[in-house]
């Protein structure tokens, strides 16, 4: 089980931080287009990742935690920057 959560905190990770940066460095305008940006960058890096390990055993479910929680956390970023924006 530890391994199937390691390979997808880092696509949490690279979702959040660029939730964030873009957040705080693009102007509102730009946002959307560059969450979508993030999000694609998510998926490339998920099935770079989960390709990577050789497992064939939970391949779907680890896509899907890792896709799923990314596009949640870039939905929850945009609703937050939607409000205070």
């Amino acid at each position: 089980m530890t391994w199937q959560i390691s390979s997808v905190i880092p696509v949490w990770v690279l979702s959040l931080v660029g939730a964030i940066v873009i957040a705080v460095v693009l102007p509102r305008d730009q946002y959307l287009t560059w969450v979508a940006i993030v999000l694609a960058g998510a998926v490339i890096l998920t099935f770079l990742i989960q390709l990577g390990l050789r497992r064939t055993e939970g391949f779907v479910v680890r896509a899907m935690a890792s896709i799923g929680i990314s596009a949640l956390i870039l939905a929850i970023a945009s609703g937050v920057v939607a409000v205070l924006g």
